[in-house]
């Protein structure tokens, strides 16, 4: 591979014109794309597979539209203190409130609040607000009707707080990625003494998003993306595109210093961190794909468009950036021409190298000290709950925090999270009989509070029950109540003939934190099997391969750890603007193990495939280690410097998801290259010696080598003397 790299380095040297030229043309025919053939994004949100999903495409099927299908909006009024809301003035505030709410665009229906859901004390009632079209399509102007509304009964005296989907807005980006890319520039400036060089992982990035988020635009307009399927690309493209440029200059940097011309410099940095960058893409792209495994559409878009974004990283990392240090000419090595070489010649006394060699001195210690200290990080974890994000966990201050909170105080908790159960009486002689007998069974189950008169579809055939439980949406309690009504379809359809089904939005919450629970493993084995191959053909080693998956788990659960303890404890949840900490929500765990997997890779292959150059190249086992981690630590510890950077930026958005994924990511990286990679990793290769190397010769016949050192480079190409090097852009 390394030979292979190297000359595609040398070609986009030389062809830098042809090489830009090509990549400004895919650029501007997806921009064309994007901005004439995109379509408008979804967020239908299915699980295949579950009850819940059955149940919603039952409703779809037998009512002609599901009830769950529509946004919804809950506008919930309270009298002042010692007065009614039956009171003749509040009644006409609340009838003026809820005409304005009728008059909103895309509004189909307003209950009434006095008739039915008015508390028994007369002080609380609630209006719900069903509209034609799903959440995502609710417009601004709808929302902001809804809430001009409110206003009408708030100046009249009343309390009036709204909550529910219709008043979900999608996630904006921009200042997320501003303080990723103002980080970055300045990591990247000081890393290498030079605004060009610093400049053209900054460059790439822009290139390699603009082309990733044109890409997903144009995928819009032939398939049902989610408005989310872009946060993720985003997020990863910024960060891996710069990392990939930083190793790939670092080293072209490290060639001129030591006296390689322009056009060799490139193949032979294409052609060794080359070729680290494409293992570890892979490695990034296998965790990411892989996600297609849970069978939720929203995550295997989300995973598809952001290994995507990995893919474009890599292509432009070995084709566009080569040409772009033919352009960039010496002005890449900073003033006067000289090249300040970050990777040094992993023998002077740097802090890395005195760091390598205390901890090679006592690797023990080390790798005790630093595995548990990741435990005792982990321990908040045993504590996981998984949920959904919803009016439970908006902030304080917010009118739909205000809202689940009148209604809580008002009827119960229960209220916040009805139950939706589905009758399906094809198989019944008498529906209505079946209906009732599924009303009267639920009503004597514990944790019941109330269950509606059934509603029938006009074949009369399937009937709806609104169950409202006793607990919270979110409690266990709730989970049992719903897992017992299920427990019910048996004896329902032995007495009767008719099924039962729960769905809503609670019974979809619990459904899928029992998904993401039941697929944690096989995606887990899915990842692990696939990047231990990859590993292993790199590294021509299964220590190594093992090592760093063992290293990634402590990551993980340490990680997993850190974001229990700040998201659901609420330890320092001031400092990230957390207002209200809950359960955790139910996709992170998976696009956590995921991501996490591919960027501890990514230092791995970094690091690692600089200490096996070095033992390839003769060195004795600890100084493999010390010298290959001089060479690379400096590299490393700017990528992930930069990459905690980037996914810190997104914890100041607003979504309660992606603010946990930019938490989860940042702490991970933050634990897996200064803890795992970086003190562990040294630490572990010193104990383990030759036998880190070590490969049954059966093994070693059947793998490829794909030489990621870069040692057949030394016979394909000789070196050249470095008295005289020729200029960087002399194009030779």
């Amino acid at each position: 591979m390394a030979t292979y790299l190297y000359r595609l380095g040398r070609l986009s040297f030389h062809r830098r014109k042809l090489v830009l030229a090509i990549w400004l043309a895919v650029l501007g025919l997806l921009g064309v794309g994007a901005a004439t053939l995109s379509g408008p994004t979804s967020d239908d949100f299915t699980i295949p597979g579950t009850e819940a999903q059955q149940a919603q495409d039952l409703l779809g099927e037998r009512f002609g539209e599901s009830p769950a299908s529509g946004a919804a909006a809950r506008v919930v009024f309270a009298a002042p203190a010692g007065e009614k809301l039956t009171d003749p003035q509040n009644r006409a505030a609340v009838d003026r409130t809820v005409a304005a709410l009728r008059t909103g665009p895309q509004v189909a229906e307003v209950s009434d609040p006095l008739q039915g859901t008015i508390n028994p004390e007369g002080t609380i009632a609630y209006a719900q607000v069903a509209f034609r079209v799903p959440a995502p399509e609710v417009e601004e102007a709808d929302r902001e009707a809804l809430l001009a509304a409110a206003e009408t009964g708030r100046d009249a005296g009343l309390t009036v707080e709204a909550g529910g989907d219709a008043l979900q807005t999608e996630p904006e980006q921009g200042l997320s990625e501003v303080i990723g890319f103002g980080v970055a520039a300045v990591v990247l400036t000081i890393t290498f003494g030079s605004l060009v060089a610093a400049g053209l992982p900054l460059l790439t990035a822009f290139l390699g998003v603009a082309a990733t988020m044109a890409g997903i635009q144009l995928a819009s307009g032939f398939f049902d993306l989610s408005s989310s399927t872009s946060t993720l690309a985003l997020m990863l493209g910024i960060a891996v595109s710069i990392d990939y440029a930083l190793f790939i200059v670092s080293r072209y940097r490290h060639e001129l210093a030591v006296g390689r011309t322009g056009a060799e410099a490139a193949g032979r940095a294409v052609g060794t961190a080359g070729s680290a960058v494409t293992f570890a893409g892979l490695t990034v792209l296998v965790a990411l794909t892989a996600l297609a495994v849970v069978n939720i559409p929203v995550l295997t878009e989300m995973g598809l468009a952001a290994a995507g974004a990995v893919a474009v990283a890599v292509l432009i990392a070995l084709t566009l950036l080569p040409a772009l240090v033919g352009f960039a000419g010496r002005r890449i090595t900073g003033r006067g021409g000289r090249t300040r070489d970050i990777e040094a010649d992993g023998e002077r006394p740097t802090l890395s190298l005195r760091w390598a060699r205390a901890i090679t001195r006592r690797p023990v210690l080390t790798v005790v000290t630093a595995v548990a200290g990741l435990l005792l990080i982990a321990v908040p974890a045993l504590d996981l709950r998984l949920g959904l994000p919803g009016d439970n966990m908006a902030g304080p201050d917010t009118t739909q925090r205000k809202a689940y909170d009148l209604v809580t105080d008002g009827f119960g908790a229960g209220y916040n999270g009805p139950l939706l159960v589905v009758v399906d009486a094809v198989g019944s002689t008498d529906p209505k009989a079946a209906a009732t007998a599924a009303a009267d069974t639920i009503t004597d189950l514990p944790g019941v509070v109330s269950v509606s008169p059934p509603t029938f579809n006009p074949a009369g055939d399937t009937a709806m029950l609104q169950v409202v439980p006793a607990s919270a949406p979110d409690s266990t309690e709730t989970t049992d109540l719903v897992h017992a009504i299920r427990d019910a379809d048996a004896g329902l359809r032995e007495s009767t003939g008719a099924d039962l089904s729960v769905t809503g939005t609670t019974a979809v919450t619990i459904d899928i934190a029992a998904k993401m629970g039941d697929a944690l493993l096989p995606y887990l084995a899915v990842i692990v099997v696939l990047a231990f191959l990859l590993l292993t053909v790199l590294f021509r080693s299964v220590l190594v391969p093992l090592k760093a998956i063992a290293g990634f788990l402590l990551s993980v659960v340490a990680t997993f750890g850190a974001v229990v303890a700040v998201f659901q404890w609420g330890w320092l949840a001031e400092l990230i603007g957390v207002d209200q900490t809950g359960p955790i929500v139910s996709l992170l765990p998976v696009i956590l193990i995921g991501i996490v997997f591919g960027l501890a890779m990514d230092y791995e292959v970094f690091l690692v495939s600089r200490m096996r150059e070095e033992h390839v190249h003769g060195a004795p086992p600890t100084r493999a280690v010390t010298v290959g981690y001089a060479h690379g630590a400096r590299v490393v510890t700017a990528a992930a410097i930069i990459m905690i950077s980037v996914f810190a930026g997104f914890i100041l958005a607003p979504d309660p998801l992606i603010k946990s994924i930019g938490f989860a990511l940042a702490a991970a990286i933050l634990l897996d290259a200064f803890v795992v990679r970086m003190t562990i990793v040294p630490a572990v290769m010193a104990l383990l010696g030759r036998r880190a190397w070590a490969l049954p010769r059966w093994l070693d016949r059947l793998l490829p080598n794909v030489d990621v050192e870069g040692e057949r480079l030394r016979d394909v190409v000789p070196d050249v003397p470095p008295a005289m090097p020729e200029p960087v852009g002399a194009g030779r």
